[in-house]
């Protein structure tokens, strides 16, 4: 059997890329291993499929810190309005939510995943699902095709692999596509969790006094040895029995990571406000003025409704003040301190969950090896990589799907218009 394009992985951009690869007058044939196509998309976005975000390209960018600059060159054939446009024309409505967010009218990823399939069927692209490919065959520095598990050859001008990183395996992406990178020439960089829980020693944390605890509006921070920020994030966040999770934790973990790295150390402190809209100077006033209102009480009892109550206890003790002081026998400078806990709770944490427990996998296939307008590789004729296994990664929200349609339909455009017959 002979196509002029074989697209290795049928996600987001392996779909994609069919699509592109089809549109563009190619012969196509889409593999996967797996049963069905479309796995990680249809649990993505909480199964509604976040399928992009409205952003402006360059704020865009900014919130893909994983090399997202190397995705200008891409943008050029398909950028975040070309994702709505492409599937408004599919026949899917879609609408925008907080932080630009877009998702399908219908609240389904299915509807998003059959819209795909249907697109590229119609176009003529071969699907072989349960199909794992045991190579990439390689011959006079230029692919030839790919060999199946099954032992059978199919032949090819161009190979597009879009096999996703080692995030979220249930769903098949377990990393089988940095081997046949390798076995090109390539580098994978190193592969790291990224969107992914923090874990913590602390005891308060390891008490689970704390867990559950949910938090709207606060910001968290990651700081370097010398108590610099190095990054933070304002948003929502919650206590697990093991650390932080939720979105601004999420986005503050691969920074975790970058801290570890550049210290040698394996703490971390990061810091937890919880009114991120005001100064120290206000909340010190606003803490003062409230506990002068009810001098007789408790602090414990005076701290309600500035402090959640379950974190109350925990910042008292950091204070080493006594929950039943009351506002008359606070130490000297306790106002001060409690000021500043309020606005930067420390927190030492200790790295992330496993990189299987991850929403997105950091590193991969060396951009400097990757033609930006193309996705082809620099090293083997007729190679293209797209989506995931690239080290790209950006932030939840629609980024990384963005990066993954992205480059996926940038892969399949150009490489049908270098198959020959396309």
């Amino acid at each position: 059997m002979n196509v002029n394009v074989i697209v290795i992985g049928g996600g987001p951009s392996g779909l994609m890329a069919s699509v592109a690869a089809a549109e563009h007058g190619a012969s196509v044939l889409l593999i996967d291993k797996g049963n069905k196509l479309g796995r990680k998309l249809g649990i993505s976005g909480g199964g509604r499929c976040n399928v992009t975000n409205a952003k402006e390209p360059d704020e865009l960018i900014r919130h893909i810190p994983g090399n997202g600059k190397f995705l200008y060159s891409a943008f050029q054939h398909m950028d975040n309005r070309g994702i709505m446009r492409f599937f408004e024309d599919l026949g899917i409505a879609l609408k925008e939510e907080d932080n630009g967010r877009m998702f399908p009218v219908s609240d389904r990823a299915k509807t998003v995943v059959d819209a795909l399939i249907g697109k590229a069927t119609a176009l003529g692209v071969k699907i072989y699902t349960d199909s794992p490919v045991s190579e990439i065959v390689y011959e006079d520095q230029k692919v030839a095709g790919v060999k199946l598990a099954s032992g059978k050859m199919i032949r090819s001008d161009a190979v597009i692999v879009a096999t996703g990183g080692k995030s979220v395996p249930q769903t098949g992406s377990t990393g089988d596509g940095y081997p046949w990178a390798e076995a090109a020439g390539h580098t994978i960089t190193e592969l790291y969790p990224t969107e992914v829980p923090i874990v913590s020693g602390e005891r308060f944390i390891q008490s689970k006094e704390l867990q559950g605890l949910s938090l709207s509006d606060v910001a968290l921070s990651v700081h370097d040895a010398k108590d610099k920020v190095v990054i933070r994030h304002e948003g929502d966040m919650i206590f697990t029995h093991f650390g932080l999770s939720g979105p601004i934790a999420l986005r503050c973990s691969q920074f975790i990571r970058k801290v570890q790295k550049k210290t040698g150390s394996h703490q971390v402190t990061m810091k937890l406000d919880l009114y991120p809209s005001k100064s120290l100077g206000e909340m010190t006033q606003e803490l003062k003025y409230k506990l002068e209102q009810e001098p007789k009480k408790a602090i414990k009892n005076s701290l309600k409704g500035i402090v959640p109550e379950r974190l109350i206890p925990v910042i008292l003790t950091k204070a080493e003040i006594e929950e039943d002081t009351t506002y008359h026998h606070l130490p000297k400078g306790a106002m001060e301190t409690l000021a500043n806990l309020i606005k930067g709770f420390p927190i030492v944490v200790t790295g992330t969950r496993s990189l299987a427990e991850a929403f997105v996998t950091g590193g991969g296939v060396n951009l400097k090896e990757i033609y930006p307008k193309t996705m082809e590789s620099k090293l083997m004729q007729g190679l293209y990589f797209c989506g995931e296994i690239l080290d790209i990664h950006g932030y939840t929200g629609g980024y990384n799907i963005t990066a993954a349609f992205s480059t996926g339909y940038t892969a399949g455009k150009h490489a049908a218009q270098q198959t020959a017959g396309a």
